[in-house]
């Protein structure tokens, strides 16, 4: 009658034998489903030269870099690691100050043709009348949607998208296509403010 050690070394060998037949592949890493949150908005405070509405699950947020100026801010949401920063200047009335300020938002909006394989730009008048540049760039780069607004005269606002990760664009276009709803939602009510 065998012992109970050696029906258990037996079956310990056997189970061995099975195991070591296949090398080890471990699976890919997965991504969580992402549940994106109903579009609702609220109005920024009154205390800028600007007003629109931006999205209820976005923080408003003081711009902290070392350049920052008084009225750059940044639209943070938080559960999807997104950021929406926005500079604004004035114009003065002055054509050489306008200029500039294009010629920056092109210059900052061009540095990303190295990894962009398209960039497509659009030309808008909002309901209010204001006229908007918007840049969609394709590729994996760091800003895949960019915008600015003036009225030539007085008022410039510049904003960038960007997400806080090393995903692949192609993994976060359901994110990058809801906050796209919520930047033209917010150009279409932007409103310039006299301080």
């Amino acid at each position: 009658m065998p012992r109970h050690t050696d029906v258990f070394l037996i079956v310990f060998l056997i189970l061995l034998s099975f195991s070591c037949g296949k090398d080890f592949i471990p699976k890919p890493q997965g991504y969580n489903r992402l549940i994106l949150p109903e579009h609702s908005y609220r109005t920024l405070p009154d205390s800028f030269p600007f007003s629109f509405e931006y999205s209820s699950h976005a923080k408003l947020l003081k711009d902290s870099s070392w350049l920052a100026e008084r009225y750059w801010i940044d639209l943070y949401y938080p559960e999807i690691g997104a950021s929406i920063t926005m500079s604004y200047k004035k114009v003065y009335n002055s054509i050489d100050t306008l200029n500039g300020l294009l010629t920056d938002a092109y210059r900052l909006t061009s540095k990303h043709q190295i990894k962009a394989y398209a960039i497509e730009e659009s030309l808008l008048k909002t309901p209010n009348g204001i006229t908007a540049v918007v840049s969609e760039l394709q590729g994996q780069v760091p800003s895949q949607f960019q915008f600015y607004l003036t009225d030539s005269t007085d008022h410039f606002l510049r904003g960038a998208l960007y997400f806080n990760t090393a995903s692949k664009n192609d993994s976060l276009a359901p994110s990058i296509e809801y906050v796209k709803i919520d930047i033209v939602h917010m150009l279409n009510s932007l409103r310039w403010n006299d301080l």
